[in-house]
């Protein structure tokens, strides 16, 4: 019985499976169709509405394109209208401008006419007018019964006698005004002449008494024929004046330092008793080398005084120098210690920087220490050898300012002028004679030194004559009378002075050689 009912159901699977896949089949493929056809029409309703919408955009772009054409053409009518209007405005500008043209030319040719047509009638009145002019000469000369000449010069007779009235109605003016003021003119007139005059003060720094042990001295000094004391003054550039002073010689010079190491060499020598040129020139180089140690102490001596320290030691020895260097008659060491002082008293007083002004202030005239060596004002120079020796710029800026070259821009700067300007200023510090009179040798000194060939130069006398030492190697004897009269010439062109210089070329050949 199983067997059977197995053998139905398979037999019932095997007949109702191909049944029900055409029944699925049928049912797929109609379902299929329906969705194709749904399909289509969507397809077709897209495709549809995309023409519309393409159609629609196409329009609407044509529109746009007809709209941009027709802006375009109306700019394009528009500026081409407004150039055509700016073209027939430009037009009847030059047309206008060639209007006004001709009417100007036309007017400058009848006013060239009419001037012509003046000119020739000017000409004509000229003529008449001289020969009215002759006429009236003719009939006043006849009149007057006097020529020409006559008359002038009795015009001018008439003339000078009113200005010669004139002239002295003001000279009583002037002089009734001068006697007015005659008691204050001579007030000031007689104060600047004591105060410039320095007669007595040049002859005491410019000249030093050595005193002798006897009369008999003075002829050693000179020597032989001279040789001694022409020896001392050409190696030390000082005169020597010997004249009747009894156990006495004065040597003259304007420069101090040269005045004194003729001084110390000259006593030694009368210490020494032995008096030839050898030994003059030795003295001169043993005094020359004691001067520039004594240079030193002085320079030391003014540190300490005014409490600086630390100082480049060849700035010490330029102060040092100052010490035989005056500026108006006033010793420039001496001044610049006051300075010193005066700057640093009045910085304590402003609670400024003490050290730094009274560093500045005995700094502020170290380059007339060398002025007459390099070119230069000594505010220039004294800048350059501060920033040589590593001085703080605080102090070269305080002293570069004592003379206005510079503005100030410290206290201190301003503290160094006032305390430069009190020191100088105060009554009897300064005289200007003396310090005109140093220059002017100064300057004769240096002219002669200008030339090629010259070795050394020194004035002496009191100016009065130049001692030129040449080279023989490179000037010979009938070279130095051309050079003497070129510098007499420079001199005269060149300098103001009282009287007449000497110009004394000396040309000396030595020959040195030694026994071994």
């Amino acid at each position: 019985m199983k067997s059977i009912n197995y053998i139905y159901v398979i037999s019932s699977i095997l007949i109702s499976a191909p049944i029900g896949i055409g029944i699925g089949y049928i049912l797929r493929k109609n379902i299929a169709e329906k969705k194709i056809g749904s399909a289509e029409e969507q397809a077709k309703l897209i495709i549809s509405k995309a023409h519309k919408e393409a159609e629609t955009k196409k329009k609407e772009i044509l529109l746009e394109a007809k709209e941009e054409v027709h802006r375009l053409r109306n700019e394009f009518e528009r500026e081409n209208r407004e150039r055509r209007n700016e073209i027939q405005r430009l037009e009847r500008r030059v047309q206008q401008k060639e209007e006004t043209l001709d009417r100007k030319s036309e007017n400058l040719e009848k006013k060239e006419e009419h001037l012509n047509k003046t000119l020739k009638e000017l000409a004509a009145k000229e003529e008449e007018i001289k020969e009215l002019y002759q006429k009236q000469i003719e009939e006043l000369e006849r009149i007057s019964g006097l020529t020409t000449e006559e008359a002038k010069e009795m015009l001018l007779s008439d003339l000078e006698k009113k200005l010669k009235h004139e002239a002295v109605v003001m000279i009583r003016e002037i002089e009734s005004k001068a006697k007015e003021e005659a008691h204050k003119k001579a007030t000031e007139i007689i104060s600047y002449a004591i105060q410039k005059c320095a007669a007595d003060y040049v002859a005491e720094s410019t000249i030093s008494v050595v005193t002798l042990p006897n009369d008999e001295m003075k002829g050693r000094i000179i020597g032989r024929e001279g040789r001694n004391i022409r020896a001392l003054e050409t190696i030390t550039g000082v005169d020597l004046i010997i004249d009747d002073t009894p156990e006495a010689v004065i040597l003259s010079c304007f420069d101090p330092i040269r005045r004194e190491i003729a001084r110390v060499a000259l006593e030694k020598l009368i210490l020494d008793g032995r008096i030839h040129p050898a030994r003059i020139e030795e003295m001169v180089e043993k005094a020359r080398r004691e001067i520039n140690a004594h240079i030193k102490e002085e320079g030391e001596r003014a540190t300490f005084d005014v409490g600086i320290h630390n100082l480049h030691p060849e700035l010490v020895k330029l102060l040092g120098r100052l010490k035989y260097r005056t500026s108006y008659g006033q010793n420039v060491l001496q001044h610049s210690i006051e300075v010193s002082y005066l700057a640093g008293l009045m910085a304590a007083e402003l609670g400024a920087d003490v050290k730094i002004a009274k560093r500045a202030g005995l700094l502020h005239d170290i380059g007339k220490a060398v002025d007459y060596e390099v070119e230069g004002t000594h505010v220039e120079i004294g800048i350059n050898l501060l920033r040589k020796f590593r001085e703080s710029e605080e102090v070269i800026h305080a002293m570069s300012t004592h003379h206005g070259d510079y503005e100030p821009q410290t206290i201190e700067a301003v503290l160094v002028t006032a305390a430069d300007a009190i020191s100088a200023a105060r009554p009897g510090a300064r005289r200007e004679t003396l310090e005109t009179y140093i220059k002017r040798l100064e300057k004769l000194e240096s002219i002669a030194n200008s030339y090629e060939g010259v070795e050394k130069a020194y004035a002496i006398q009191a100016g009065r004559e130049i001692r030129i030492m040449v080279k023989p190697e490179e000037i010979d004897d009938d070279s130095m009378v051309l050079l003497a009269r070129e510098i007499s010439e420079k001199i005269e062109n060149s300098l103001e002075y009282p009287g007449q210089i000497k110009v004394n070329v000396i040309r000396e050949t030595r020959a040195i050689d030694y026994a071994k």
